[in-house]
């Protein structure tokens, strides 16, 4: 799996913002990849170094639209920790 496959996209919420400060930072990444290529992928995209990754898998929700019914997709968020001598990763521009 390539770098560019596994992290989706940044989660930007009040919460995740907050951990910002403590050098933790949130990602939605592929279902199928684990803590290892996301630690990978982060390392080598914003040429950072990681300490730790926690990831947490949600279900889908059950959904309907008038007669039919169905689920969301499930989804899996990352939280990265930097060490503390690595430098921030810039998800906004100044």
């Amino acid at each position: 799996m390539e770098a560019r496959d596994v992290l989706k996209r940044p989660v930007i919420t009040e919460r995740s913002s907050e951990q910002m400060e403590l050098k933790k930072y949130t990602f939605e990444v592929d279902t199928r990849a684990n803590k290892t290529h996301v630690k990978q992928a982060v390392e080598e995209i914003f040429g950072v170094k990681v300490e730790k990754v926690n990831v947490q898998n949600y279900k889908g929700k059950f959904k309907r639209m008038g007669k039919h019914a169905g689920y969301t997709n499930k989804r899996r968020k990352a939280i990265v920790t930097l060490t503390a001598d690595s430098k921030d990763i810039e998800l906004f521009e100044m």
